[in-house]
């Protein structure tokens, strides 16, 4: 209701100013076009959102607030919680679908290369910077291309990446304490733990399966890590609930394998009920 009350009285001030005056700024138009047959669905999803979280527009660490506090990239953490040897030839086919695949949902905010209801970017570069590993000869290679962290453990040890680096335990982006400085920071972590089953995301990154992650480079969808990453952009899960006319969409676990028109949808709206924090 507040948000509703802010808008209008956002728009009562244009229209008198607009009054009084013989021009005014122009302001990013809200260019909202979804399918006909989406229209209602959508609305339905949103205002589940609207009544579900309990801080929706006072969270500032969802995937867009990463990408636009790095000016249109993302930097990423690998943390291999696994015994399993990683080859320099496996940690660049890791690097190279990480990137294909979170380069998927970036691409859904853009209609013939440009994009959608004032989303900036079009296209937003995924850099890895480090490994964390328990053991550094789990990690075949000697090159200094990524920061490597041995045995810096989380509370259920885990192995990761240096806290002091991490956007989310620096949200305010002050990395003082960061070795590598801004440049090597992270904003998300690929958690990849051996005999993991499912998936977990959020602002902080996403885990899945070891095996699984490693087992699917060669396919076109990851969609574990996929459904992932829609949470750290804020979509919802939807266990108990089914958005009229809807049956089988990524963010709906077990029902697509890929990203689909409707997932498509689903972020543009959450972007287009955040950009203006971005003054969009």
């Amino acid at each position: 209701m507040r948000t509703r009350i802010a808008r209008f009285v956002t728009v009562l001030t244009a229209l008198l100013a607009a009054a009084f005056t013989t021009a005014a700024p122009a302001q990013s138009a809200d260019n909202w076009n979804p399918p006909s047959h989406l229209v209602q669905p959508l609305n339905e999803v949103w205002n589940h959102v609207e009544s579900t979280y309990p801080n929706l527009y006072g969270f500032r660490n969802y995937g867009w607030d990463q990408v636009m506090a790095n000016k249109g990239s993302i930097n990423y953490c690998v943390r291999w919680e696994s015994d399993a040897p990683v080859s320099t030839a496996l940690r660049d086919q890791i690097h190279a679908q990480l990137k294909k695949q979170f380069g998927k949902w970036t691409a859904a905010m853009l209609d013939n290369g440009t994009g959608t209801n004032a989303w900036p970017y079009t296209h937003v570069p995924v850099n890895i910077v480090g490994w964390a590993v328990k053991n550094r000869s789990t990690l075949q290679w000697s090159d200094n291309s990524v920061d490597i962290y041995v045995n810096n453990l989380d509370g259920g040890g885990a192995p990761q990446c240096a806290p002091d680096c991490g956007r989310f335990f620096h949200q305010d982006g002050n990395y003082a304490k960061c070795p590598g400085g801004v440049a090597r920071h992270y904003d998300q972590s690929l958690w990849l733990t051996k005999g993991f089953q499912g998936g977990a995301g959020g602002d902080w990154g996403q885990r899945v399966g070891q095996e699984y992650f490693t087992g699917a480079l060669g396919q076109e969808n990851i969609h574990i890590y996929l459904h992932e990453v829609g949470h750290t952009f804020g979509l919802d899960d939807f266990y108990d609930w089914t958005p009229t006319g809807q049956c089988c969409f990524l963010m709906k676990a077990g029902s697509a394998t890929q990203i689909t028109e409707f997932d498509k949808w689903m972020a543009r709206d959450f972007w287009r009920h955040l950009k203006s924090r971005y003054g969009l």
